[in-house]
């Protein structure tokens, strides 16, 4: 699979294997980021969170985002290294249809965690806009945010093409290589001479650089990450079947450039730990009538009810088996041991877990055991955040 960047040119745009611009981007660092603890066996893997910003029935979006403060205030504290917001829209069960927002929010409610949109759709939105939204956050919380990007809409086709105004395609994908381009110029400052752009700066002008990252859920965009240079993140928890032979591609044709000297590979997947048998059948079982609903345009979350009668229905006793492999829940040390298997298999550095449930004390809880079960090193917080 052959994915290029393109490169911008006075007036025309010429592909090449990989974007070549100057340095901004900040390097990762080799040392073990805040929160790891050497002598557990994990240490060498960050383990991270991505946030949907669920609203369970019977909430509203404001009492949904204040779980979601406290959620990752806990991951903050236990030494957790990102927590991600992903971009939605038209789904009303979800308040993350603008996770440049909420990442300015979340931010400074946390102090140590690393704050980031996984992602922001980019045909959705103006390269330049994306990098005034980001550079302003940087300017916030140097440092501390994380740009993932991804290509898809993050919705149906009727809201994105509502999104965008263009009768062009929603998807948009045929012009992501070229907004990509755009869009590192404007972080980078880097257009070429001569370029109409070159007079536009991305402002405000800051110091640091958001970590940028690239999404997918098949092998484009492991591919696309591996010809510019970027970190890669697959979404396993959506396409279990594809992540390994995708992830393993990537590392085997990645080409350092500006953007990464060498690979790195998150991997995403759905997780919870907990002692109770119920809870873990719980999990399973609302993620699998979670995405029938979606498959069905429902877009409300569905209630612990919904999903406790579903978990008893002959329609889930057929789908179960095929969670094997895509949803971890159980004992700690199991679900810790199963993360682990998937990190090694998938070559991964990262590990980013992605718990949605109506079931708040069971989240909360899945994070301390994890974060103990890891090896995570408590972070030192600020008295109002403890």
């Amino acid at each position: 699979m052959q994915c290029r960047v393109v490169t911008i040119g006075v007036l025309t745009s010429a592909e090449v294997s990989r974007l070549e611009l100057g340095p901004g981007i900040s390097a990762r660092s080799p040392r073990l980021p805040s929160g790891m603890s050497a002598v557990s066996p994990h240490a060498e893997r960050p383990l991270s969170l991505l946030d949907f910003v669920d609203i369970p029935p019977g909430l509203t979006a404001s009492e949904a985002m204040q779980r979601t403060v406290r959620t990752a205030q806990a991951a903050d504290r236990l030494g957790y290294h990102r927590y991600w917001i992903s971009e939605h829209h038209s789904f009303v069960g979800l308040a993350s249809s603008s996770p440049e927002i909420l990442i300015s929010h979340i931010a400074g409610a946390t102090t140590g965690i690393r704050v980031g949109a996984a992602g922001i759709m980019l045909p959705n939105h103006a390269p330049l806009k994306v990098a005034e939204w980001f550079r302003t956050l940087e300017m916030l919380h140097p440092g501390r945010i994380d740009l993932g990007l991804g290509r898809a809409p993050g919705t149906d086709q009727v809201t994105a093409f509502a999104l965008r105004h263009s009768r062009d395609g929603a998807t948009g994908v045929p012009d992501f290589p070229q907004q990509a381009a755009e869009l590192i110029a404007f972080l980078t400052d880097s257009w070429p001479a001569g370029h109409p752009f070159a007079k536009v700066v991305a402002t405000p002008v800051v110091d640091t650089q958001p970590e940028l990252l690239m999404l997918g859920s098949s092998g484009w965009g492991s591919a696309f990450a591996a010809a510019n240079g970027m970190t890669s993140v697959f979404a396993h928890h959506m396409s279990p079947e594809l992540a390994i032979d995708a992830l393993r591609a990537y590392r085997r044709d990645f080409q350092p450039s500006e953007l990464g000297a060498e690979p790195h590979v998150i991997v995403s997947a759905l997780a919870l730990a907990t002692h109770d048998p119920a809870v873990a059948d719980d999990f399973r079982a609302g993620w699998a009538l979670s995405m029938r609903n979606i498959r069905r345009g429902e877009t409300m979350r569905p209630t612990i009810e919904e999903i406790r009668a579903f978990r008893l229905s002959d329609e889930y006793a057929g789908i179960a088996p095929g969670l094997e492999g895509r949803v971890f829940a159980g004992e700690p040390a199991v679900v810790a041991k199963q993360l682990a298997a998937l990190a090694e298999a998938a070559g991964a550095d990262e590990i980013t877990v992605v718990a949605p449930t109506p079931d708040q004390q069971a989240k909360l809880a899945s994070l301390e055991l994890l974060a103990t079960e890891w090896g995570l090193q408590p972070r030192s917080l600020p008295a109002d955040q403890v």
